[in-house]
């Protein structure tokens, strides 16, 4: 009966998240459903249930998470993770942003740096779920707009910041911590200090 019951959550799940798909622009309609027919196979094939809430919900009551939850808020862009999606997140931990030089996390929260702190976190974010066994190696192009660098040489990696956990599925992608965070190339910390 459980079996069944989880089942019928997980079809209703990629039941709506089809519905979800069909409704956007058709330009981005085709990659949205074809994401979501694959992330409905691989949770099939997992045997895994559907996950309980989006990528905020999820981040904000697993621990490791409180930086990048205060950080998101701080950034205005809680509304852009709790969208339909899907979205692939490379989620620094509470110790990647304690690893950022003195200051820098400190000075990014503030609201004058509200654009800066914006830019950063949509680098860690990529359209689409993608599941750590999928990655392939090769530069993607993050919802910021720059590209980052993918390596499955050593683990999966971002711009050289590790995978420390994988999988954490979200009712609207994916997250994957990382162990740092990565810095798109026109970002220039020391400006953000000098302020």
């Amino acid at each position: 009966m459980k079996t069944i019951s989880i089942a019928a959550v997980a079809l209703a799940g990629a039941l709506s998240l089809a519905a979800c798909s069909s409704s956007s622009d058709d330009t981005a309609a085709a990659p949205a459903a074809s994401t979501s027919a694959a992330a409905g196979d691989s949770m099939a094939a997992s045997a895994e249930p559907m996950a309980a809430g989006d990528i905020i919900d999820i981040a904000s009551t697993t621990d490791g998470f409180a930086t990048l939850t205060a950080a998101v808020t701080a950034g205005g862009l809680v509304e852009t993770l709790k969208g339909a999606g899907p979205f692939t997140v490379f989620a620094p931990t509470d110790a990647a942003f304690a690893a950022l030089p003195a200051g820098v996390l400190d000075a990014l929260l503030l609201p004058e740096n509200k654009d800066a702190l914006a830019k950063i976190l949509t680098y860690h974010v990529v359209a689409g779920k993608v599941m750590a066994a999928d990655v392939t190696d090769g530069d993607v192009a993050t919802v910021e707009g720059q590209n980052v660098t993918l390596s499955t040489a050593d683990g999966v990696t971002v711009n050289g910041a590790k995978v420390v956990q994988a999988d954490v599925v979200t009712s609207n992608g994916v997250i994957h911590a990382i162990d740092a965070v990565i810095l798109p190339p026109d970002v220039d910390v020391a400006a953000l200090l000098a302020k």
